[in-house]
């Protein structure tokens, strides 16, 4: 094997333990967020991520883009969320083509129950990855990129 179809086998087994890792805590985060705040995890990350702009508002292609969905899937998801008096839409007022979605006294509510157990949860299956030394890095990675070690070494 040459070293650039080493260099290939490495990208290829790096990737796939990324998926793993994604799919093992959004499956974690998933089943708690249901059970105990009727919320899947792209409801969830609709409200967090709100919650943390300026205005708690977006345009909605920005959240699609925030959220890595298509403009279809996000509607769908803010609609859900909307039905559920979670996020409110309006207008924007400087550019009528514009959409905002904004979430409500109950959005902020509903995401300050929730928050404490979906934190828990991330650190809870981050902790238990970084146990496994094929993930170890990449947890390792996830605390770099927010500036503080996930798991005391």
């Amino acid at each position: 094997m040459s070293l650039a179809d080493n260099e290939v086998e490495a990208q290829v087994h790096g990737w796939r333990l990324l998926a793993v890792l994604h799919a093992r805590i959004e499956g974690r985060l998933e089943r708690v967020l249901q059970a105990r705040h009727e919320l899947s995890v792209s409801e969830y990350g609709v409200l967090e991520l709100l919650s943390r702009q300026e205005e708690h508002h977006l345009r909605m292609g920005q959240l699609a883009t925030a959220m890595a969905l298509s403009q279809s899937a996000t509607t769908r998801l803010v609609n859900r969320l909307e039905d559920r008096g979670l996020l409110a839409r309006y207008l924007c007022p400087t550019d009528r083509r514009g959409i905002y979605s904004e979430v409500t006294r109950a959005g902020f509510e509903l995401l300050d129950r929730a928050r404490p157990e979906h934190n828990a949860t991330l650190r809870a299956a981050l902790t238990e990855a970084a146990l496994n030394p094929e993930m170890a890095h990449l947890v390792a990675a996830i605390g770099v990129a927010e500036g503080e070690p996930l798991v005391a070494g």
